[in-house]
């Protein structure tokens, strides 16, 4: 995704990865092999694999990213502060800031528009929710102050946010203005945990 930081000191995996995604984003992703983003990035393709389980990460290599902001979100949040009011606030953030994993940053439309015409990257996003669940499931279980189904309430969270993200990506590709798209996606994340609230 765009706007990468250096997670974990890991410069070469940052490389790698942006490397990666701009001859994803030049030539699609089903037209570049690994070797030739290794070849690219000036590593070996052990390197590359020694950075990234699949593919698919080097250009979905944020994902993790999404399991730390939601666990931190659940774990730092404040006595008075429930679960899921923390993790609406964490999503409301993101989309104040335009962050990336909002879809609301500038520029973002060829990088949606790359995956959205992958059936392999989509399959990696649906195998992502399985993997966000559980972790979010994990850290309600973890949780002293948290009473609920873990389960339940994390399977809610990602496809209420999924219902979101979607519809937020595909006006994006439409060509929505943004600044309106982005008050109704904060919206829409407020009537998506109200609704979580209320089960």
């Amino acid at each position: 995704m765009p706007n990468r930081g250096d997670r974990g000191g890991s410069k070469t995996r940052a490389h790698i990865a942006d490397v990666a995604t701009g001859l994803f984003l030049d030539r699609g992703f089903d037209n570049v092999t690994v070797v030739e983003v290794a070849a690219a990035a000036g590593v070996s393709k052990v390197t590359v694999f020694s950075h990234f389980d699949r593919k698919e990460d080097l250009l979905l290599d944020r994902l993790p990213d999404v399991v730390e902001i939601v666990r931190t979100a659940v774990r730092d949040r404040a006595d008075n502060i429930g679960a899921v009011e923390a993790i609406r606030r964490t999503l409301l953030a993101l989309g104040e800031e335009r962050h990336g994993l909002s879809a609301l940053d500038e520029g973002i439309e060829p990088f949606l528009r790359l995956v959205a015409e992958s059936p392999a990257l989509i399959a990696r996003l649906r195998v992502f929710e399985h993997e966000i669940e559980a972790a979010l499931a994990a850290e309600l279980e973890s949780d002293k102050r948290f009473s609920g189904d873990s389960a339940l309430l994390a399977a809610l969270v990602v496809a209420a946010y999924r219902v979101v993200a979607v519809a937020t990506v595909r006006r994006r590709l439409a060509g929505d203005d943004l600044a309106m798209l982005a008050t109704d996606h904060q919206q829409r994340v407020n009537q998506a945990f109200e609704g979580i609230a209320l089960v």
